[in-house]
């Protein structure tokens, strides 16, 4: 009765332990404005507090074949990253209104889907 009442103490300690890491890594935000690349942040309209100019129309591609299959999240993690980057080098402060979305083509005999990211890069004007 010992020996059980220890496993269940042991599993229930792991458990805790297991979901106390889950929800701390589910709270992370990946987009973060004190991250180390220098990259420009996606940011929302809510967070447009300081007049701003565009400064371009942002859109990459991405044609994956069918056995090159990603995820959803993976998708969107690649085309913020190649938003923030293009940003980077025309100079931008953000990019506002991403978009990241996928389109089913087919090229001769191979499936693929072309992946498309968009997004405005602006510049905020100095006071």
């Amino acid at each position: 009765m010992v020996s059980i009442i220890g496993h269940l103490r042991r599993f229930g300690l792991l458990a805790l332990v297991m979901t106390l890491l889950l929800v701390g890594c589910a709270g992370v935000d990946s987009n973060t404005r004190d991250d180390s690349s220098g990259l420009p942040p996606i940011m929302t309209q809510d967070e447009l507090v300081r007049p701003y100019i565009k400064l371009g129309r942002i859109q990459v591609t991405r044609e994956v074949f069918t056995t090159d299959a990603l995820i959803k999240t993976d998708v969107y993690d690649w085309g913020t990253a190649a938003l923030r980057r293009e940003a980077a080098k025309m100079g931008a402060d953000a990019v506002i209104f991403p978009e990241v979305n996928g389109d089913k083509i087919t090229n001769g005999l191979l499936p693929s889907t072309e992946f498309r990211a968009t997004g405005v890069a602006i510049k905020f004007k100095k006071d």
